[in-house]
């Protein structure tokens, strides 16, 4: 088996749809023998920003000297991405490795491809005798098959409708299935939640006599800087890589988890955790400049709480442009005509475009959507070939973004990289 055949194979599993639930993913682990116990974990949830703060908690973690596993979700470019130990990517001989060593059991069982890449991921953890894991959820979280592992702390960074159709159609409902990653007397950190779904985790946290930690009662944000509150002194921090004030606030939640799981701990190091996140743990997409002329940005927004704060970002230098271009995909379950509705002040025009997904939201329903908002709007089947037609065209006073989902992000880039 060759690594195109492997990821093909795991791919194909997709056709059993997302199926929340544990007890699959308990029978898997079993059957391998619960790698997921041989490490220590940070188990991370939230509607916007769980990327950015896992990656931050394994940045700074690295710069302490231990060995992090990182385990995120989706992938940009190829699967790979998703599980690293010390920013270093799994293996293709890894993951065919562990795609014939089970083929059986995966065949038989029908185990989705979520549950395999999560067994995966701790199997690859526990064989690289990684210190600590930080892991983030796929979905919801409490029949996430994350929600496997007995973490030292757990974090939900924020709360925003999102899956409905799973979650449920309020911010309580969604609420409560983010907090069912809360254990019993591990800590929870949340992030800026709104307070109805605050109510939902304070109860489940008190239910688990857990100590429950707010970012917003311990942080003071500046406009260049943030303090953060740390064995009782207010510490500056500075974000140098990840524009946007919301990186404060996931900057902040990861520096309390490693306050809280290691007994000691150095501010420089912390400092340096967060400069070099990007290289530490290949983040992508976050306000992500890909060429300074033309400009071009990818931003991974993929809710109206990521659209918001894109657009806190942009309006810092949309009026720099006059011309302003967006390319917009996104999947069916999102709330697509408030997120075109708040982002058309911003751009002259919209380039409409459909993800391989089976999630996506239809072109021509979003077409539909730009219309009714009276953007000046056209379908692109091949938004790559619009970024190369852009690039060439030298103009300093021209912008172009991408924007909507992960999954067109990252359809971009694996054709870019190709070509």
């Amino acid at each position: 088996m060759n690594i195109d055949l492997a990821l093909e194979k795991i791919y194909s599993l997709k056709q059993f749809h997302i199926k929340l639930g544990l007890e699959n993913i308990i029978h898997l682990l079993n059957h391998i023998g619960n790698p997921q116990n041989d490490f220590k974990t940070i188990h991370v949830a939230g509607s916007n920003g769980k990327g950015s703060t896992c990656s931050f908690i394994a940045s700074i973690l690295q710069e302490h000297e231990f060995k992090v596993g990182l385990y995120t979700s989706p992938h940009f470019i190829k699967f790979n991405e998703r599980i690293r130990v010390n920013g270093k990517e799994i293996s293709d001989k890894a993951i065919i490795s562990f795609l014939e060593s089970n083929k059986k059991f995966i065949e038989i069982e029908k185990t989705t491809f979520f549950e395999i890449a999560t067994a995966m991921a701790f199997n690859h953890f526990k064989k690289e005798k990684v210190d600590y894991a930080v892991i983030e959820t796929g979905l919801g979280g409490r029949l996430d098959a994350t929600n496997t592992i007995s973490p030292l702390i757990s974090v939900i960074t924020s709360i925003s409708l999102e899956h409905t159709n799973i979650l449920g159609k309020t911010l309580s409902k969604v609420a409560y299935e983010k907090a069912g990653i809360i254990k019993k007397n591990v800590p929870i950190i949340i992030g800026k939640i709104p307070k109805s779904a605050k109510n939902v985790i304070s109860k489940v946290t008190e239910e688990n006599e857990s100590n429950l930690i707010e970012i917003k009662d311990i942080i003071k944000i500046r406009k260049n800087n943030f303090e953060l509150n740390l064995s009782s002194e207010f510490r500056k921090f500075y974000i140098r890589n990840l524009p946007g004030v919301h990186q404060f606030y996931n900057a902040g939640i990861a520096i309390k988890v490693v306050e809280n799981i290691l007994s000691n701990f150095d501010y420089n190091k912390i400092q340096v955790g967060l400069d070099n996140v990007i290289v530490n743990s290949g983040l992508q997409g976050r306000y992500e400049r890909i060429s300074e002329n033309p400009s071009i940005i990818f931003d991974s927004a993929h809710n109206l709480e990521g659209v918001k704060s894109f657009i806190k970002q942009f309006k810092n230098e949309f009026s720099n442009f006059k011309n302003r271009i967006l390319i917009y995909g996104a999947l069916n379950d999102k709330n697509n005509q408030q997120m075109l509705l708040s982002l058309k002040p911003f751009f002259n025009k919209v380039y409409i475009t459909q993800i391989n997904n089976e999630r996506s939201e239809s072109a021509k329903k979003l077409y539909s959507i730009s219309k009714d908002l009276n953007f000046n709007v056209n379908i692109t089947q091949k938004p790559e070939d619009v970024i190369s037609k852009f690039r060439k065209v030298k103009n300093s006073k021209s912008c172009l973004v991408v924007l909507g989902s992960i999954y067109l992000l990252g359809e971009i880039k694996t054709k870019m990289v190709k070509k």
